[in-house]
Parts: structure tokens; C-alpha cells; sequence
């Protein structure tokens, strides 16, 4: 049995304010403009590497040190995506960790968890979870609550504050805390065929879909909110109100519904439910564009070739008004049990993962594309598009419980428009029932 410790691994206090999740200025996780490498960089770096420049450390640097002189034995449970593994990724790294540490003899145990799946699986026994384990950064609510995931203070802050970007540091901060180390943003985007689209017609999805056949997940809600908030629809205020609920209601929004039931009356427009669809279509040339994340980039690499067209969100115009699409945007983040048995060489490790030198290798191991801003991937295209999305076409992901009303009850709105039982007699009827629904459950 681990051992509960509730105190934070360092405990010094917070040292910066994080600006709020509206800001997009310099939200890109590839733009290393108007950031150079400071002291906090070099000392959360010094964490991550035993060989960092002493005259780098500051005092909270040196109390680190000294623990980390401190020899323990003991073993480390870390959980990760399976390709992280297959990869070599995770090993090559924690090897690394452990060469860069003599005085830890440390044995690592590796599980597989999906960083979607870290809620569930981490909180179902917390004290018997992983040490340290990737998560998608909308679970952070559900594990605070649980007691699975340690706050960060110190160095730790420092590093996360100064190496990622405002959206990115802002998208593991909950409740005026910072849980955990980003390694990369969490968001979708659109893949086209430059054969068929130009930079000009992938700026309309109505045009696009004039010249081409267009797939896109509608039964997903992840992505289908990115048209109701196109047409003015809200996530608790800015996204950071919940008093301010969420607002699918009235004219604006049973528009959108009316809108993709036309879409998909379109013969050049699909439902994606997976991406298999509009992959295999791409592959086949029966499809032109589909919308999606870094995780398919090798696959429509391999069915585009050369043609492989990356771009930020298009408008769409709804009942004549013109508006941004604009796509979920989160990160994915390293974060530690605050049960592990030794929570500070957890918190190192955790550290370590996300440091730039691991992120660098991420990304030439596995394509992940860093959220250090100092990592350097200049002429990606696929981070140009990332980087056009954050500042251009993306929402902050709303960090809270309450978001889970929207999952529960307007998750199907898309299933039954792609299945025909929302139609344009019933669109205003349905969607006001399910923003009632939402909105009693979010109130509760």
C-alpha cells in the first residue's frame, strides 16, 4: 500500500499568476517569439538532468539537488499510450532519467493507459494507480477530486509557466492551481488534398464542399460544437463562468441544426465517425478534406503524398451570418499520484518527461508536436496549422465538472441528426429539449 502524502513536493510558494484562458495571444506551442530560456527553464531543467550548470539553480534548485543526493531504492509505475512504448519512447527516456539520477536505484513498471482513459483508470483505486501517468487535460477536475493528481509549486511552476505558451500553461491550471507538465497541445484541425482545394477555397466550408467531397465527424461532439459556436453559442461565458452555464439555446443554435442537417443532405459532405471513413476515402480519392489531430498525420501522409494540405478551421455561413469555426483546444500533460510512495522522485520523473530534450524526442520518435516553446519545429506543416488553429480557430476547452452536461446531454444531438431523427420539422424543438437538459444538469 502506498503512502498518503497530502503536502505538496516542494513547498514553496507560487510564484506567477497565470493570465486567463481567453487570452489567445501567442498561443502557438511551436512560436518561440518574445520567449527566451530563463533561469526558471535551466532549473527545471537541472530537475531533469543531474549534469545541468550549478550556477544555474536557484536557492528551491539546490533544496531539489540536495534531496536528489538523498540514495533511495524503491520502483516507479508509470503509465503512458501503448505506442509510447512501442515506440521505445518511454523506456528510452526513464533509462535516461535513471543515468542522469545515480543516487536513485530505481526499477520502472510500465502500464498502458490512453490519456482519454486516465480519469477512469486512475481514479477506480487511486493508491494502487500509476506514480506518474499522461492524461488528457479535460480529466483534471475528476482527478483533484479524487485525490490522484499532485499540484505543482516551486521550480516545477516556474518551468511549466515559462516554457509553454499562456493557453498552454492555462490548460492545466484548475482552480488557481497548476496540476502537471503539458508535452503537447490537444486539438483537431483540417486535412485536404492541394490538388483539389486552393488556399483560398479552404478559407469557406462552403465553398470547399462546392469543389469537393468533405468528411467530418458531426456524430462527435467534440468536434460538431465547433459549428454552434460559429453561430454565437457559449461554454459558460468566456469559458471560465459556471454560472453562466451553457448556451445552446434559442434562434442561434436550432440554426445550426437546420445547417447540418443541409450539410448532410449535401452528396459532397460525410459523416466521419472515427476518421476511417474520410481516411480510407482520402486514400481512395472519394473524400478530399477530412477534419482530425496529429495522430492521423502519418496516415494521410501516406494517402496524399505530396498533396497533403494542413490548414486551421474554416467559416461557415449560417442562416447568412458568417462565422469562425473554432475547435476544443486542450493539452495533454504528465502529472504525479500525490499516494506514491516516493513523491518526489515522481515529481522528477514527471518533470523529465516534459522536459525539452524528451519533447524534442517525442516528436522525432513519434511525431508528438512539443508544447515547449523552445522546442524547435520550424517548417512543420502540420505545427504551422496546430499553431494557425490555436490562434485563430480554437476555444479553450472548459476546465470543469459541470462540462460533463454537455457530454451526458447534448452528446447525441449529432447521432440523431446523422441518423434522421432530428429533422428540419423537429431541429428547434430538439435542440432547445437538449439545452434545457444540459442546463438543468450543469445548475445541479
Amino acid at each position: 500500500m502506498k503512502k498518503k502524502v497530502l503536502a505538496l513536493l516542494l513547498t514553496t510558494s507560487m510564484v506567477a499568476t497565470l493570465v486567463g484562458c481567453g487570452n489567445k495571444d501567442n498561443t502557438t506551442t511551436t512560436d518561440d517569439t518574445n520567449n527566451t530560456e530563463t533561469d526558471a527553464d535551466a532549473d527545471a531543467d537541472s530537475d531533469a538532468d543531474a549534469d545541468a550548470d550549478a550556477d544555474a539553480d536557484s536557492d528551491a534548485d539546490a533544496d531539489t539537488e540536495a534531496a536528489a543526493d538523498e540514495p533511495w531504492s524503491g520502483t516507479i509505475t508509470v503509465w503512458s499510450p501503448q505506442e509510447d512504448q512501442d515506440a521505445g519512447w518511454l523506456s528510452a527516456q526513464c533509462d535516461a532519467f535513471n543515468e542522469a539520477h545515480p543516487d536513485w536505484d530505481i526499477t520502472f513498471e510500465y502500464g498502458v493507459c490512453p490519456e482519454g482513459d486516465a480519469k477512469n483508470n486512475v481514479t477506480a483505486d487511486v493508491e494502487a494507480a500509476a506514480d506518474v501517468y499522461m492524461y488528457a487535460n479535460d480529466n483534471i477536475p475528476g482527478l483533484v477530486a479524487a485525490n490522484a493528481l499532485a499540484e505543482l509549486g516551486g521550480t516545477y511552476l516556474d518551468y511549466v509557466t515559462s516554457t509553454n505558451s499562456e493557453s498552454m500553461a492555462a490548460s492545466v491550471t484548475y482552480n488557481d492551481a497548476v496540476y502537471g507538465f503539458p508535452f503537447t497541445s490537444n486539438t483537431w484541425f483540417m486535412y485536404y488534398d492541394k490538388s483539389v482545394f486552393s488556399e483560398d477555397d479552404i478559407k469557406s466550408l462552403e465553398t470547399m464542399v462546392e469543389k469537393g467531397k468533405v468528411a467530418f465527424p458531426v456524430s462527435n461532439a467534440w468536434y460538431y460544437q465547433a459549428f454552434y459556436v460559429a453561430n454565437g453559442c457559449t461554454f459558460f461565458g468566456d469559458g471560465t463562468d459556471e454560472s453562466a452555464g451553457i448556451d445552446f439555446s434559442g434562434d442561434k443554435a436550432a440554426a445550426v441544426t437546420n445547417y447540418l442537417i443541409e450539410l448532410l443532405n449535401n452528396p459532397n459532405f460525410m459523416d466521419d465517425t472515427d476518421c476511417a471513413a474520410g481516411l480510407a476515402g482520402l486514400q481512395n480519392g472519394t473524400v478530399n478534406a477530412m477534419f482530425s489531430g496529429t495522430w492521423v498525420t502519418d496516415d494521410v501522409k501516406e494517402a496524399l503524398g505530396d498533396n497533403m494540405g494542413v490548414a486551421a478551421l474554416p467559416t461557415v455561413t449560417i442562416d447568412g451570418n458568417q462565422g469562425q469555426m473554432k475547435a476544443f483546444l486542450g493539452s495533454k500533460a504528465i502529472g504525479v499520484n500525490p499516494n506514491a510512495e516516493n513523491p518526489q522522485v515522481a515529481m522528477a520523473l514527471a518533470a523529465y518527461l516534459a522536459s525539452e530534450e524528451s519533447q524534442k524526442a517525442h516528436y522525432e520518435m513519434r511525431g508528438i508536436l512539443p508544447a515547449n516553446i523552445n522546442v524547435d519545429v520550424t517548417g512543420d506543416a502540420v505545427a504551422e496549422a496546430v499553431a494557425d488553429t490555436l490562434v485563430d480557430s480554437s476555444i479553450m476547452q472548459p476546465l470543469t465538472s459541470k462540462m460533463d452536461a454537455y457530454w451526458q446531454d447534448y452528446c447525441n444531438i449529432g447521432k440523431l441528426i446523422v441518423n434522421g431523427e432530428i429533422t428540419s420539422d423537429n431541429a428547434a424543438e430538439q435542440t432547445e429539449a437538449a439545452n434545457t437538459a444540459m442546463n438543468s444538469d450543469v445548475a445541479q
